[in-house]
């Protein structure tokens, strides 16, 4: 019975040293692809690619039909 709650114990452990060691690293990715992701976003016009429209998604807090020209330049002005 007890080794059921070390394994779980053991990996739980391991898993928060797991989120501490790439969470910084994580953080910097994330900065790097939001810098892309702008500076295309800037580039182009839409239709964007899904990649990018997605994006837009998350960061407007829309569905990605109901992104306009409007939304996007207060984006790229912030």
């Amino acid at each position: 019975m007890g080794q059921r709650r070390i394994r779980r114990e053991q990996r739980q452990a391991d898993q928060a040293a797991s989120r501490l060691r790439n969470g910084n690293v994580k953080v910097k990715e994330k900065a790097r692809r939001d810098a892309r992701i702008l500076e295309a976003v800037k580039k182009g016009k839409l239709p964007y690619l899904p990649h990018v429209m997605s994006w837009l998604s998350v960061k407007l807090d829309k569905p990605s039909s109901r992104i306009t020209a409007d939304d996007i330049k207060q984006l790229t002005k912030a």
